[in-house]
């Protein structure tokens, strides 16, 4: 499974950005897709996930502020984020936790896009 990220840049802070992911390859289910995100210095931390039934689950320092969505035909998944802030900086990844026609459940992760939110 390759998932492609898009969507980071640079904004400022109390702007807005949308990133985008696509999971192509041999699949055969996804059950859960989402965002996390790694600040210099920091460890890995979900930001948003979303189950393929539409179930959310977002971390509290970006709730109402962030939203996850999905589209299953697609096999994409979007984060809108609003409000931005510079606590929000950091590479963002995406995650997959799919199976394949080969393989069971496993996470696979995009190559990261990073987000910049100036003072």
């Amino acid at each position: 499974v390759q998932l492609q990220a898009s969507g980071g840049g640079l904004v400022q802070a109390g702007g807005s950005l949308r990133l985008s992911c696509a999971a192509s390859g041999s699949i055969f289910s996804i059950n859960a897709m989402g965002w996390y995100r790694q600040a210099p210095g920091k460890q890995r931390e979900l930001v948003a996930a979303i189950t393929s039934g539409g179930n959310t689950n977002y971390a509290d320092s970006v709730k109402g502020r962030f939203t996850i969505s999905r589209d299953n035909a697609k096999n994409t998944v979007y984060l809108q984020m609003k409000s931005l802030k510079p606590e929000d900086t950091a590479v963002y990844y995406c995650n997959a936790y799919a199976s394949t026609v080969v393989a069971g459940l496993s996470d696979y992760w995009g190559q990261g896009t990073q987000v910049t939110v100036s003072s």
